[in-house]
């Protein structure tokens, strides 16, 4: 079996020198080419594993074969390299479709990295066969077919990706499947919800230290970036990272190295990154809420997600599978005709995530599990005590007669306005047939704000 070929472009004969030498080093075939005009030749005539250009050539920029490279359909992954500091020029050719960059002067260990992931592309590449990917994001609509196909054409890349989408709408899951499609499929995926970590802890979280570095480092620990070397890191509600730590997070990315507290040496780590946020980063980075350079590190290329109601057509499906997930094996409940009609008018403002919800608790009250709409609870906003009609079935309260000019003073006003909070409750109550959940719906308070107040208040429910 042949070795694996990688085609190097670069007209600095020293640099291209060092470049033969290393690959050779790794068992890798290897041709070189010191202007474009060649390398177009060579790739003309054979398929390689991987291009390595330089930026500037002589006779044109390297973002050209990268361009040319991608037109063509080819599946050959493409690296440049960039001057130091030229981040622009890194960005402008992952956005072209390069696979990943380097930057001058050029880290012997970086470059194996580099080459070893792109390797295992290739060979992932050659391997799976052209069926359409299994991807955990569910829909059949335009939208849905459009985002799982960017999916799989950005899962080639090492390029950072920044997801966009409202809460709920699958952020996660795209990159989940982003990963999954990849030649790191095999790595680890580790998925970090940035809101959640204390300030004073993020940079041991992230990072990791050394026994001894502070007072409770009983242990030498691994951070997010270990846990992750050689797969992804997705790192959740980015926006939430205070500016100190956007600061490290930036130099771990730009030198692929990050130490631990407590260490003196930096140590590489071979992580692919994926971002995620509700927020609009752009006008955070305007409003000084987040720093500008990092925000184009992690931003090379935006997927948005749509929201749920964007896709309504795939509510029938995407309840389908929800309802199998949770219910019984071998017998789901199912949706009335009525019931999937009102969860399409339905705006979701929580998405994918409250059509979740809302299913979960449909099917408590669903009878021979067939969910109809009064089981959906469908939020319509709070409703005012006074638009609350009670069935006739259940006698009203009597009418209290028009208040005099000069009405008299309740004895005790907590007494007054826990009788006033009881008659409200029991309108709703009465309402829902005594339907807990439906009459916290109609109220706009919880289900345990209800079931609280109605035991202090004494309210039980009839025979």
């Amino acid at each position: 079996m042949s070795s694996p070929r990688i085609l190097i472009v670069d007209d600095e004969a020293d640099l291209r020198e060092l470049l033969e030498i290393t690959l050779l080093k790794m068992g890798l075939d290897v041709d070189s080419a010191d202007c474009l005009t060649q390398a177009r030749a060579y790739l003309a005539e054979q398929d390689y594993d991987l291009v390595l250009t330089d930026m500037r050539l002589p006779d044109g920029l390297g973002i050209e074969l990268v361009r040319e490279v991608s037109a063509d359909n080819r599946t050959t992954p493409i690296a440049v390299i960039t001057a130091f500091g030229s981040a622009e020029n890194a960005v402008a050719a992952l956005k072209a479709g390069a696979f990943d960059y380097l930057s001058k002067p050029v880290r012997v260990e970086q470059l194996r990295q580099m080459v070893q992931s792109a390797l295992r592309i290739d060979k992932r590449s050659a391997s799976v066969t052209p069926a359409a990917p299994s991807l955990r994001l569910i829909g059949e609509s335009a939208a849905m077919r459009d985002l799982r196909a960017q999916i799989v054409r950005l899962a080639r890349s090492m390029a950072p990706i920044a997801i966009t989408g409202e809460s709920g709408s699958g952020k996660e899951l795209a990159a989940r499947d982003m990963h999954s499609q990849s030649a790191r499929a095999d790595k680890p995926f580790v998925a970090v919800n940035c809101g959640a970590i204390p300030e004073a802890l993020m940079e041991a979280e992230f990072f990791g230290y050394r026994k001894g570095a502070f007072t409770g480092a009983s242990d030498d620990r691994e951070g997010f970036f270990q846990a992750a070397n050689g797969g992804t890191l997705l790192l959740d509600e980015v926006a939430d990272l205070p500016l100190a730590m956007q600061v490290k997070l930036l130099r771990a990315i730009q030198e692929r190295r990050v130490r631990k507290i407590g260490a003196t040496v930096e140590e590489p780590v071979d992580v692919r990154l994926i971002s995620a946020t509700h927020q609009n980063l752009a006008e955070w980075v305007e409003q000084g809420k987040f720093r500008q350079d990092l925000y184009y590190r992690l931003n090379v290329i935006e997927l948005r997600l749509p929201p749920l109601r964007e896709r309504l057509d795939d509510i029938g499906l995407l309840s389908q599978a929800i309802l199998a997930r949770l219910g019984a094996p071998g017998d789901p409940a199912v949706l009335s005709a009525a019931a999937l009609d009102a969860l399409r008018q339905y705006g979701f403002p929580g998405n994918v995530r409250e059509l979740e919800n809302i299913l979960e608790r449909a099917m408590a009250f669903a009878d021979g599990g067939v969910i109809e709409v009064a089981d959906l609870a469908l939020k319509s906003g709070p409703v005012a005590a006074s638009d609350i009609q009670v069935p006739a079935s259940v006698p009203a309260p009597d009418t209290p007669a028009p208040a005099p000019a000069e009405a008299s003073l309740p004895n005790s006003l907590p007494d007054h306005m826990d009788e006033v909070e009881r008659e409200v409750i029991r309108r709703a109550l009465a309402k829902t047939n005594f339907n807990r959940t439906q009459a916290a719906e109609l109220l706009g308070v919880s289900f345990r704000q209800l079931r609280y107040r109605m035991q202090r208040l004494g309210i039980n429910e009839p025979d």
